[in-house]
């Protein structure tokens, strides 16, 4: 995980051009998405863990919720990220597991912008459970979208 400030994208920009700038702000890629592995730094160390195919399908959704909501891909970021996820709606065991470890360690680390972030995602909604199609979301402009999901910039 990277060290990046939270970023706020114009609500005029296309979801693809917005998550293009977020995957390359972060260092992230589109073959990131489908990769056998993945990476994260903790502590000096780099560990790699599975990427499996429930984690495959969650992730690039995750990706746009940081794009539409702002959160940071640092600790913290993840951290409010999977506190805002868990309030505003996950559909899957992984979701809730990288969500909740997400959460468990932004409580140890900054307790005060994980519960800032559940609080904000009341009556806010995730892409889990929304029946668009990934490439149709990606036409979308950040601004429909946000308005969509009920989030608040």
């Amino acid at each position: 995980m990277s060290a990046r400030t939270n970023t706020t994208y114009s609500d005029d920009l296309l979801m693809r051009e917005a998550r293009d700038l977020y995957l390359s702000a972060n260092g992230f890629s589109l073959s990131d998405y489908h990769a056998s592995t993945f990476t994260i730094g903790i502590l000096g160390l780099t560990l790699r863990f599975p990427n499996t195919k429930a984690r495959q399908r969650v992730i690039p959704l995750h990706d746009l919720h940081h794009v539409l909501t702002g959160y940071a891909t640092d600790w913290a970021g993840e951290a409010e990220i999977g506190a805002w996820e868990l309030r505003a709606g996950c559909d899957s065991l992984i979701a809730y597991l990288l969500n909740g470890g997400g959460v468990i360690i932004g409580l140890f680390l900054c307790p005060r912008r994980v519960w800032r972030a559940f609080l904000r995602a009341n009556g806010q909604r995730t892409l889990y459970g929304a029946p668009i199609p990934y490439e149709t979301l990606l036409q979308m402009t950040v601004g429909d979208l946000r308005r969509k999901l009920g989030i608040r910039i």
